[in-house]
């Protein structure tokens, strides 16, 4: 299974709290994992990445919290991801070319090159704003997030 770590998960999802919220004051670290029911110091570890890599600033004073850096309609899923975890890919050779011995050898090397720059490209199609935009329950279609879903139908026989 290819999975984000859950600090990239956590990450997000404070995130689009903040995002959600909209132009409101400056949010607390306390405030936000009283919020999203998180543990205060993962929260403030977060934030402080966050904040650090660009995508959130920090206001000091008695005022003070996190806001996002830009609009939310301006942050990508992979900058949180590549924020959060490093660099993307699905493979180390993805990652990091020349690290693998197998690599000038490998059959699937390729492939798995194209499959990694998909994954980046879908992903990099979706915003924060798609993120918090429809509410819990809501039915988002596929294709409004950039995703092509023609293959589906064939696999399914369809």
């Amino acid at each position: 299974m290819i999975r984000i770590s859950r600090i990239t998960d956590y990450g997000i999802v404070l995130m689009a709290h903040l995002a959600a919220r909209g132009e409101q004051s400056p949010c607390n670290a306390r405030e936000v994992a009283e919020a999203t029911q998180l543990p205060l110091p993962m929260v403030s570890k977060i934030l402080k990445c966050l904040a650090r890599e660009g995508l959130l600033v920090s206001h000091r004073g008695a005022k003070g919290g996190y806001g996002l850096a830009r609009s939310p309609a301006q942050i990508r899923v992979t900058e949180m991801i590549g924020a959060l975890e490093g660099p993307f890919g699905l493979t180390e050779c993805a990652m990091h070319p020349g690290a693998c011995a197998q690599e000038s050898s490998c059959h699937v090397r390729e492939p798995w090159q194209r499959i990694n720059h998909a994954v980046h490209d879908a992903l990099a199609r979706i915003t924060l704003a798609d993120l918090v935009g429809p509410r819990p329950g809501a039915i988002v279609p596929l294709e409004s997030l950039g995703v092509r879903t023609t293959h589906l139908d064939t696999q399914r026989g369809t």
